[in-house]
């Protein structure tokens, strides 16, 4: 079986000498989105999440228009809305109030507008690959993403847990993991996924602190990606 650390990094994205290149436009990394306003008030915040409030009476309507699409009627979960992108062939849902952002280099990324650690990130490479256990079992190809691309060596990271599963005859990689920086700690999940000839990866989190609070939304934000032909 081909491990990560055999295969071409071309087949997957960027790389210099055959290898990924650190922090090179793969994943979301925290230190791309942690950073806020010089002066944030009290007042700043909470008019922010007023004008969120205010977006209640908008999102049934966005749901009912994406409930138009197949791809969207399985994925209406309260407090939730579902994004898709038709070309690249996947589909997810994240929690309301997150902002979309445009980061260089990013497929989509969306984000809380108070903590900027709890956010999602999805990106897209082609690879020769069909199937993701061609790159290994989940605990190696973890581990090799983590080192490689999710956390600059400058954090310590480890892995928590590490699975297979299995969605309409497609096999998924999913895992969780903390990467520690000398001011936060990233309480992280992570899927992945082969299809369309593509490598796709979908990776939320949040700070340690708040993980408690979080780990549900965000088990179901990993829990409805999902890949589709294209």
């Amino acid at each position: 079986m081909l491990s990560l650390q055999q295969l071409p990094c071309t087949q997957l994205g960027p790389c210099t000498n055959g290898r990924f290149q650190k922090g090179v436009r793969f994943l979301v990394r925290a230190e791309q989105i942690s950073a806020s306003p010089p002066s944030t008030t009290l007042q700043d915040k909470v008019g922010r999440r007023q004008m969120l409030a205010t977006g209640v009476t908008i999102a049934p309507w966005l749901l009912l228009s994406y409930q138009k699409s197949p791809v969207f009627a399985a994925e209406n979960v309260k407090g939730f809305l579902p994004v898709t992108d038709k070309k690249d062939g996947y589909s997810f849902i994240y929690p309301f109030g997150w902002q979309e952002v445009v980061i260089e280099g990013q497929d989509k990324v969306f984000k809380d507008v108070i903590e900027p650690l709890e956010n999602v990130s999805v990106n897209v490479f082609p690879t020769n690959k069909e199937d993701i256990r061609d790159l290994g079992s989940p605990q190696e190809v973890a581990e090799a993403l983590i080192k490689k691309v999710l956390a600059p060596p400058s954090q310590k990271t480890k892995l928590i847990t590490a699975v297979e599963h299995d969605v309409d005859g497609k096999a998924y990689y999913t895992f969780e993991f903390v990467a520690q920086a000398p001011n936060f700690t990233r309480h992280a999940l992570s899927t992945i996924a082969i299809g369309n000839g593509k490598f796709y990866t979908l990776t939320t989190g949040a700070n340690e602190r708040r993980w408690g609070k979080m780990k549900d939304k965000l088990n179901t934000v990993i829990d409805s990606f999902k890949i589709f032909n294209v």
